[in-house]
């Protein structure tokens, strides 16, 4: 390959028809040499970006050859040429078992490197229209090293991996202004061609010649050969050459997100891949002749369209509420897909922390930093197993039924369940007798419903649980007493403490933006903006002062070419921390696509949620989903489980005879930035299915 790069000969054929040939002959490849230095991109890559780079110069040199045109063509519909990109990649979920023969002493969770990705791109898109057609197809590089982890002897482990693939990427474009901007989206279908790791376990630091380390260079084992996933961006073209020339040339720098669904290496375990693509196309093409038309100038409205300008700032809330969380205890263990061993994210004692572990004491031997609400309700979660096996302890006569469920058949489901058994068996001392085990296909609450078509393999991650059930109270008060586990939390600068600029009639802009000028003819300017009303925090407004007085003024480009101008006076106070008052939380679970409460819930809802709530006091009541499924449709979802609590305690209220109680119902959905948990694992997934209920006292 190296002898036929380095004296490469081609025909370049002028584009006005000349006849004759001219050969290139490239003697040094300095570039090529280069790219093989560098030991981290394969040979084979170095040489087809060399490859790239030549078919550069050499459209390059066609494009100073050709004659100037006296008439004009716009760009090409159909365009031909090369991309070339960099791959941020992240990695979640769990790496173990790197081989048929060899797993890992410690799993590997996260992970983020850098890779390339290079190729050929086709397109089809018309001038002027909306819609369009693109394809892209070359190597696509999706390396990266996991976080580095320690293993029970101490031991640092280290894992890097080579994950390379050949893709085929069609995409509909979308130019939403009918410009050079445009937004893309669609499958990425993938063929592994690298699937190699590097492996370290190094000594133990403090103990340099306790064991000699262990380097691993190998394959990984059960890769799929293949993937559907997706991919969305967006480009702007930019041409490169005038409207004089038939042959055009543009480049188009363009970023895309290929998000993890579909992206799952392997087979086996849970990794799965996040990428962040930014990079460069270019394309060339035979532009359409235009032939002059000769119209009478059109009559343009200048009247600028009828805008209207407010600003709202709320006054600063003098009191702040501080919760006294009580956290739901969701009585199922997940295992990974196939295995039989308890998740390392599980919370795991040896026999001596077992003697002094304590539920009301929760936390002792937690080894994750714990920072917020979700991190604090995982925290108690990822300790279920001590916490029943504590509970059995102090109720010597309770006994639970582990039964197993499993995709993968009963045998499995029912070894699932026995390592739960065993856990408890040796960790806490609980008598074998006390602890009956169960396995079966699906578990009787399945996450699956009757004809159900869409996202089945997260469902199907759902049903590899194990479910603890009990007729003994003391086992699973969770559901019918306070939980004794609680945390105190302070609020957060709420949203509604923002300044909300209200634009009605915005809609008739292209853009608008703000000019904003204090009393000392201080200006700021914010957007632009394209949508009715957007808000700003006070802080980005008034900077440290603590009050002011601004002139805002709105700046709108009209879609009829004129300009709109709008200007309003508001003082903006900045909010500050309040007076913290105490308040209380709950929360309960829901199951899959359910909004109806359980028997012990509404008992919980009754007797303990209701019998909190404190005279005059406001009751806010926020619903959550997983993001399984259609948006609108879960927060449709939520609004109805918000609805259930709120009927249950209105209810115990009523036989209470109280009417003093004010309700803020609302639900959430699944929108990202305001779930309570993450959505990869199905535990996270679970716990989403949720209501939030905060007992404000009366101020």
């Amino acid at each position: 390959m190296a002898t036929l790069i380095n004296s490469i000969r081609l025909p370049l054929h002028f584009l006005e028809g000349d006849s004759q040939n001219t050969v290139l002959t490239l003697k040094k490849m300095n570039t090529l040499q280069f790219f093989r230095n560098n030991t981290h991109i394969p040979r084979s890559i170095t040489t087809l970006i060399a490859c790239l780079f030549v078919s550069i110069i050499i459209l390059a040199g066609t494009h100073s050859t050709a004659f100037a045109q006296q008439v004009e063509y716009e760009l090409p519909s159909w365009k031909f040429g090369l991309t070339a990109a960099g791959n941020a990649n992240f990695y979640q979920g769990t790496t173990q078992q790197l081989t048929a023969d060899f797993i890992s002493p410690q799993a590997f969770n996260k992970g983020m490197g850098l890779g390339i990705f290079g190729g050929l791109t086709i397109e089809y898109y018309r001038p002027g229209s909306l819609l369009g057609f693109m394809l892209q197809s070359g190597f696509d590089s999706r390396r990266s090293s996991y976080d580095r982890v320690t293993s029970a002897c101490n031991c640092p482990l280290d894992l890097k991996t080579e994950l390379s693939y050949l893709t085929i990427e069609p995409s509909i474009r979308l130019a939403p202004f009918r410009s050079n901007f445009y937004i893309y989206g669609g499958p990425r279908f993938a063929f592994v061609i690298n699937k190699s790791f590097t492996y370290n376990q190094k000594s133990n630091p403090d103990f340099p010649n306790s064991a000699d380390e262990i380097r691993i260079n190998d394959d990984f084992s059960s890769v799929e050969n293949s993937q559907i996933s997706m991919q969305i961006g967006t480009g702007y073209d930019i041409p490169l050459t005038t409207s004089t020339r038939k042959m055009q040339y543009i480049i188009s720098p363009y970023i895309s997100y290929h998000p993890y669904m579909g992206q799952t290496p392997r087979s086996i375990e849970t990794w799965n891949i996040s990428t962040i693509r930014a990079g460069v196309s270019f394309k060339f093409g035979n532009g359409k002749r235009i032939t002059p038309v000769a119209v009478s100038a059109p009559v343009v409205d200048a009247t600028p369209p009828s805008i209207n300008f407010s600003v709202d700032s709320p006054v600063n809330t003098p009191v702040a509420i501080s919760f006294i969380e009580s956290f739901p205890l969701r009585n199922y263990v997940f295992f990974d897909k196939e295995s039989t061993t308890i998740p390392v994210r599980y919370t795991k004692l040896n026999k001596e922390q077992a003697v002094n572990f304590s539920e009301d004491q929760l936390g002792r031997f937690n080894q994750v930093s714990v920072t917020g609400r979700s991190a604090r309700q995982m925290t108690v979660y990822y300790n279920i197993l001590n916490i029943l096996g504590d509970r059995m302890v102090k109720n010597p006569s309770s006994s639970v039924m582990l039964v197993g469920s499993s995709n993968s058949g009963v045998q499995n489901a029912k070894d699932k369940a026995e390592s739960v058994k065993t856990y408890l068996v040796s960790v806490f001392g609980i008598n074998a007798s006390r602890i009956t085990t169960l396995g079966q296909n699906k578990p009787t609450i399945s996450s699956i419903k009757s004809g159900g078509t869409r996202e089945l393999e997260l469902l199907r991650q759902e049903d590899n649980r194990v479910t603890i059930e009990s007729s003994s109270l003391a086992l699973l008060k969770e559901y019918q007493t306070a939980p004794p586990v609680s945390a105190t939390t302070a609020q957060e600068a709420p949203l509604d403490s923002y300044v909300t600029f209200n634009v009605p009639g915005g809609n008739n802009l292209n853009s608008w933006k703000l000019e904003v000028e204090d009393e000392d003819n201080k200006l700021q300017t914010f957007g632009p903006y394209y949508t009715e009303k957007t808000s700003l925090s006070g802080k980005s407004i008034l900077g440290e002062r603590a009050r002011g007085t601004y002139t805002f003024t709105l700046i709108g480009e009209a879609k009829n070419g004129t300009t709109v101008r709008k200007v309003t006076s508001k003082e903006i106070v900045q909010w500050v921390t309040p007076v913290v008052e105490h308040g209380n939380r709950y929360s309960v679970i829901f199951g899959f696509d359910q909004s109806d409460a359980s028997d012990a819930y509404e008992k919980y809802l009754t007797d303990v949620v209701t019998a909190a709530i404190t005279n005059g006091a406001t009751v806010k009541i926020q619903g959550y989903s997983d993001t399984i499924g259609e948006a609108d449709y879960n927060l449709r979802l939520s609004e109805a489980r918000a609805a259930t609590v709120r009927t249950i305690i209105q209810n115990g209220l009523t036989k209470a005879g109280r009417t003093d109680v004010i309700f803020d119902v609302k639900g959430q959905g699944d929108i990202i930035s305001q779930s309570q948990f993450n959505n990869t694992l199905p535990e996270e997934r679970f716990y989403n299915r949720t209501v939030v209920v905060d007992i404000i006292p009366k101020r």
